[in-house]
Order: C-alpha cells, then sequence, then structure tokens
C-alpha cells in the first residue's frame, strides 16, 4: 500500500506543488489531502490542479476539536507535512501522530527561528546580520516553534550584494530541491 500524505499550508504552496509534482507518479506514496487555515491561499488551486481533496479549516476547529485528527486517521495517512504552514501544531495532533509532522524552515535552525520567523521575517534578520551563509532546515515538529529534531539542513553562501530577493530565491531552490527527497526518505524508513 502506498504510504499516504497530508500537507498543511497556509500561502502560495510553492513547496506543496513540488511535493505533489514529486508523487504524482510514485509507486511508492500519494499526497491524499491538502488543508489550509486560509480560505484564499493559492494551494487550493494548486491541490485542484492535482484534483487532491482540500479543507479549509478554522482556528476553532484546528485547537478545540479533533475533527483534523479524526479527518487524518480516517485517511489513514503516514506522514503530515508542514510547507508553509504557520500555526503552532496543537498538542492533540501531536499526539495522535508522534514523529510523523515535518516542518520546512526557510533558515539555519537553531538560528532565526521561532514565533514571526517564517517567510520574509526570516530573509530580513539574516541579511540585517550580515550572515555569510543561510539556508533551509527540515525538522520534526514539536510544541515550540521550530525546535523539534532536525532532519536535513542545506545551506548556500550569502554573496556581497545578494538582496532580499536573491536570498528568498536561493532559500526556495533549496526548498524544491531538496524537500520533496527527504520527505521520499523519510517514508521510506517508516515501518508499514
Amino acid at each position: 500500500m502506498k504510504k499516504r500524505i497530508a500537507i498543511f499550508a497556509s500561502g502560495s504552496g510553492s513547496n506543496a506543488q513540488k511535493i505533489m509534482e514529486h508523487f504524482k507518479r510514485s509507486t511508492e506514496a500519494e499526497v491524499v489531502l491538502v488543508l489550509t487555515n486560509n480560505a484564499q491561499a493559492y494551494v487550493l488551486q494548486r491541490a485542484d490542479n492535482f484534483e487532491i481533496p482540500s479543507h479549509i479549516f478554522t482556528r476553532q476547529e484546528f485547537y478545540e476539536t479533533d475533527d483534523i485528527i479524526r479527518m487524518l486517521k480516517t485517511l489513514q495517512v503516514d506522514l503530515i507535512v508542514l510547507a508553509g504552514f504557520l500555526w503552532l501544531v496543537p498538542q492533540t495532533l501531536l499526539a495522535a501522530f508522534p514523529n510523523k509532522i515535518i516542518n520546512l524552515h526557510p533558515a539555519l535552525l537553531p538560528k532565526y527561528g521561532g514565533k514571526g520567523m517564517y517567510g520574509d521575517n526570516v530573509h530580513k534578520a539574516v541579511l540585517a546580520n550580515g550572515e555569510e551563509e543561510s539556508g533551509i532546515t527540515i525538522h520534526f515538529a514539536n510544541a515550540q516553534f521550530d525546535e523539534g529534531e532536525i532532519i536535513h539542513q542545506s545551506k548556500f553562501k550569502i554573496e556581497p550584494g545578494d538582496n532580499l530577493e536573491m536570498v528568498k530565491f536561493k532559500v526556495q531552490q533549496l526548498e524544491h530541491q531538496h524537500f520533496p527527497k527527504v520527505i521520499e526518505n523519510l517514508l521510506k524508513k517508516m515501518k508499514s
């Protein structure tokens, strides 16, 4: 049986799309659901393009009910992927899927993690501090922002003259290159 992936995203969903593309023809795994907390998120259109069901949820549904856990269990989800998802994962979901929720962060953790550190906020902080390198971190989610066990890191050199757009572009290249492969490797290691 194919391993089953659910993706949580809050925005455009370019990483979600790369994951959907990667597993579209896979015999090993498939994306079975895309979930978002943002009814306007472009990730919904991307999911539709791949004919993958989606679910829009409210803060109340996410934090005060077990509806999402039930939905994921019903779909027999093996791995939950946070791809640009901005809310902290509730303890109930972490407990229901131990070591089965992973997150992508656009910097080299433990630097530049924590509440409010996402997207351009991260890249601006990296540039403001004159860092010589940045990159991506893929890690298990836990009860704190960006503090779970690190699975994978990739980095690049920040060249003199690199601006916000350039750093963002370099990070996104690494994300698109590595995230689907790391997910695939993780799924291979999981016991059926």
